[in-house]
């Protein structure tokens, strides 16, 4: 079930929310669960019992960890929750793509179907199975409570990536307030509106450039990408402000995955801003158990590679995303070379035009599977063989032109800093609550008229 439907805004959420709110408080949690359950299973219910697996296995497993006394016995049952948690999202995730690689696909015929968020509460679930095992956190006690954490609804199928630390004493003990519920509303709808007025635009002028048959021009190649980038951005940012404003409405506080990446003035910033839950997940059980950057040079090369290899499968069972996590890994090792400083030095407006420009490269990089047609596009934004900008991709951008000027500008953090600076003038805050509405009424026209509506991370 998509946050952008009809079914969720006008049935699901409003059945869920009086549901849960004339249920006593210590009923609260397993009401939450079973709509947990509802949620995932109103499409796939076949894919119930893998996540219900995942969560009862890796539970009963923290309870053995955390009772065993013998080093070599907890070992033990962390390589068996590894095992099975990444050997699920190995078999549903990267059979195709093996296969396919070592020239056996005949063997699978139609690829295997892939579980919503797997992905996603994956790597939740080895981060607490890891933090028993190093003692960073207890072992929950009460399934109801890990399960709960496991399949919240709000962010189970596209993030944040949420540490059960984080929601551990809000499972256990929460406090839902009216002004938190407002500020969850108003959260969702920015979040609906980012998602309907902007990234499904975006997506459109990106198809609408790439299908041209005479071609872009060199112009209308960088403006494609540059729709593409604001497409997974709005896309994926505004999923992220859904979950946090639904999260609110039940009395949760998820963390911020966004923070205005396309200001940022490097690549090492740009990914301290971008899916920031992902990009900590990585550096904290990956990166910095295989050493960080305190064994020399060559090695903290050898783990950065290892960290961006598995960042662009993590996204994706394609070569194309293994080729974008190396790009990166190449960005951030010659940053590394020239040294933060050395940047400092430069224009900060030079700084961020050479990052964006980076930056929309990467995003044709993942956008593009075909190693054919991305070749043809990479070509195109660089060599003007079909001149500036062609007469159809002209009509095309002229169409969406103001559309693309305010995804630009809501790229931006100035409207937000402008309302912060206002929050406490009644006037300001009605004007809030104005805008949100006309958001949502807004974003619910579009839903209805609208048949391009695809989310771009549920596939991951």
């Amino acid at each position: 079930m998509s946050f952008a439907s009809l079914v969720f805004l006008f049935f699901f959420l409003p059945v869920v929310l009086v549901g849960y709110y004339r249920f006593p408080r210590r009923w609260r949690n397993p009401f939450l669960l079973a709509a947990n359950l509802l949620f995932y299973g109103w499409g796939e219910p076949w894919f119930l019992p893998v996540i219900l697996l995942t969560a009862w296995a890796n539970w009963r497993v923290a309870r053995l960890i955390a009772q065993s006394a013998e080093l070599r016995e907890r070992r033990f049952w962390l390589g068996a929750a590894l095992a099975l948690d990444f050997g699920l999202l190995a078999v549903f995730k990267y059979t195709g793509f093996v296969l396919h690689t070592v020239g056996l696909g005949q063997l699978l015929p139609a690829p295997l179907p892939l579980p919503l968020g797997i992905s996603f509460y994956t790597f939740q679930v080895v981060s607490y199975v890891v933090d028993v095992y190093r003692d960073a956190a207890p072992a929950e006690r009460r399934f109801v409570l890990f399960a709960t954490y496991l399949t919240f609804f709000p962010q189970l199928i596209a993030g944040p990536i949420v540490r059960y630390g984080e929601l551990r004493g809000q499972l256990a003990a929460r406090e839902e307030t009216w002004d938190k519920i407002a500020d969850g509303f108003c959260l969702l709808l920015v979040g609906f509106g980012k998602k309907m007025l902007l990234a499904n635009p975006m997506g459109q002028l990106w198809d609408g450039l790439r299908a041209l048959p005479d071609g872009t021009g060199l112009l209308g190649a960088w403006l494609g990408a540059a729709a593409f980038s604001l497409q997974i951005y709005f896309d994926f940012s505004g999923y992220s402000d859904m979950a946090r404003g639904l999260g609110r409405l039940f009395g949760f506080e998820l963390p911020v995955n966004f923070r205005y990446p396309y200001t940022a003035c490097s690549i090492r910033e740009f990914w301290q801003r971008w899916h920031i839950t992902l990009s900590s997940w990585f550096r904290d059980y990956v990166y910095i158990p295989l050493g960080g950057s305190r064994r020399g040079a060559a090695r903290t090369a050898v783990n950065l590679f290892a960290v961006w290899a598995l960042t662009g499968l993590w996204h994706g069972a394609a070569w194309n995303y293994v080729l974008w996590g190396l790009y990166y890994f190449a960005l951030l090792l010659v940053e590394r070379q020239i040294g933060q400083v050395r940047l400092a030095r430069l224009p900060r407006a030079l700084r961020h035009v050479l990052t964006m420009a980076l930056v929309l490269l990467g995003w044709v990089l993942f956008a593009i599977e075909d190693f054919s047609a991305l070749g043809a596009y990479l070509g195109a934004m660089f060599v003007p063989g079909d001149g500036l900008l062609t007469p159809q991709a002209a009509v095309w951008v002229l169409s969406y032109l103001p559309l693309l000027a305010a995804a630009v500008f809501a790229c931006l953090p100035l409207g937000a800093r402008l309302l912060r600076a206002r929050e406490q003038i009644w006037l300001a805050r009605w004007g809030a609550v104005a805008g949100c509405l006309l958001l949502f009424a807004m974003g619910t026209a579009a839903l209805v008229a609208q048949t391009y509506n695809p989310f771009l991370y549920f596939r991951f």
